[in-house]
């Protein structure tokens, strides 16, 4: 079995206790049948360095991105474009909105030019945008319209909203993303929302560090959870482990034009 961990940021997980390295945490995923991941980046400098603490281990591909809240120090729009034109990259973000944090007119208008500017140079580059969106979704659908965001696809990562809102999504041609938000215990709607989406466009992730699975709760998240997230989903959806990780596999080879030889 081939599971794909499609969103983690690695550059945040402990190493000094939780792992003794990377080749540890990829060992770890690996004993669960978690062989390929994607390391997602929130920032241009904190791309390049887990760019180099990951190197060019085949079972981890790069995201080049700017968080939302991240951007109120500007970057360069310029070096963003050079960074994610590298191979190893495929996709870009995560990039998005996020409105819970950030309340002021100033901060909304440099995340939706941001946000907007990732979506341009994903056209651009062919490159997916990986999306992050919280209290802020119908700005993050209006901007994904008026920007053509379903020339290049994308992913809706770590989804918490509703059903309405992936049919908007799954019209626009993106997959959605389900963490291990989805098997806790007040998140029905959620639950609601992954029983409808099609398994042609469902993709599972970790978002590690952060929001481990049922049984984890309260422990630092790592790719291998994403196992758990899996087995929670085919149940919900009442198909095999395998059906389910067979789908979500391909539909990342799909989605982020990775090599399918890469996902066996």
């Amino acid at each position: 079995m081939f599971l794909v961990d499609s969103h983690c940021h690695l550059d945040s997980l402990d190493y000094q206790t939780l792992h003794s390295g990377v080749d540890d945490m990829l060992e770890k995923a690996r004993a669960r049948d978690v062989k390929f991941m994607l390391a997602v980046a929130c920032t241009l400098p904190g791309y390049r360095e887990m760019a180099e603490l990951i190197g060019d281990r085949p079972e981890v591909a790069f995201s080049c991105g700017v968080h939302p809240l991240n951007i109120e120090g500007g970057y360069d729009f310029d070096e963003l474009r050079k960074l994610a034109a590298d191979p190893r990259v495929v996709a870009m973000g995560e990039t998005g909105l996020d409105y819970f944090y950030q309340k002021e007119d100033f901060q909304l208008k440099l995340q939706q030019d941001s946000f907007r500017h990732h979506i341009r140079v994903g056209r651009e580059l062919n490159k997916p945008v990986i999306v992050h969106t919280r209290d802020a979704r119908q700005d993050t659908l209006d901007i994904l319209h008026e920007e053509k965001a379903g020339e290049c696809g994308g992913v809706l990562h770590c989804f918490t909203e509703d059903r309405a809102t992936a049919e908007i999504l799954l019209d626009l041609g993106f997959y959605i993303s389900f963490s291990g938000i989805v098997t806790f215990r007040n998140a029905e709607q959620l639950r609601e929302a992954a029983r409808y989406v099609p398994l042609d466009r469902l993709l599972i992730e970790t978002d590690s560090p952060y929001l481990a699975p049922v049984p984890h709760r309260g422990k630092e998240n790592q790719p291998a959870y994403v196992r758990d997230v899996a087995e929670y989903l085919a149940v919900l959806k009442g198909v095999s482990l395998e059906t389910l990780a067979e789908a979500t596999t391909a539909n990342f080879s799909r989605l982020f034009h990775v090599d399918a030889a890469r996902l066996a």
